[in-house]
């Protein structure tokens, strides 16, 4: 596995991904009509350029270096709160889960935390997605939890969860 920076160019790849991974994710957990709303809001290509233009917030594509093949991405801002990284995106395409490719790109986030001062990730997950098991597993405890209204009827319904830096 290889985590390769994402670029401009690499958009239509990232929404790509974004697309695989949410309509397996996803489904049974919110509707088809949402999963289309939130992919349309948050990987549209103005949304994304918005964050390759903020020199805190970085992409990384990950790689199969055995196949061949981008397996999915990575995206995450430095600062977001003081000492704290958000980790905003973590997506897997159906067919690389279980394979280390999340433990992979987790553990490649808690070494980029040496770029910045900050001492803690956080993430938000959907309170039914089985993802929230992966992430305990990864030493991160739900510390809230939050519904936000996202628009267009929707809402997310999410634990935010943290994993701590211990100096």
């Amino acid at each position: 596995m290889k985590l390769i920076e994402a670029k401009e160019k690499d958009i239509p790849l990232i929404q790509d991904l974004a697309r695989r991974s949410w309509e397996s994710a996803y489904v049974g957990i919110i509707s088809s009509d949402q999963i289309n709303y939130m992919l349309g809001e948050m990987y549209s290509k103005d949304e994304i350029l918005k964050h390759f233009e903020n020199p805190n917030y970085h992409y990384y594509l990950i790689f199969d270096e055995n196949n061949s093949s981008f397996e999915g991405f990575i995206g995450y801002e430095h600062n977001y709160e003081q000492y704290t990284t958000k980790l905003h995106r973590i997506y897997l395409v159906p067919e690389s889960k279980g394979k280390g490719f999340g433990k992979g790109a987790i553990d490649f986030l808690k070494e980029k935390l040496s770029e910045s001062n900050d001492r803690r990730i956080i993430l938000n997950v959907n309170k039914e997605n089985n993802a929230k098991k992966f992430y305990e597993s990864q030493d991160f405890k739900v510390y809230d939890e939050v519904v936000l209204d996202i628009g267009n009827g929707f809402v997310m319904d999410d634990y935010m969860m943290e994993f701590l830096i211990h100096l």
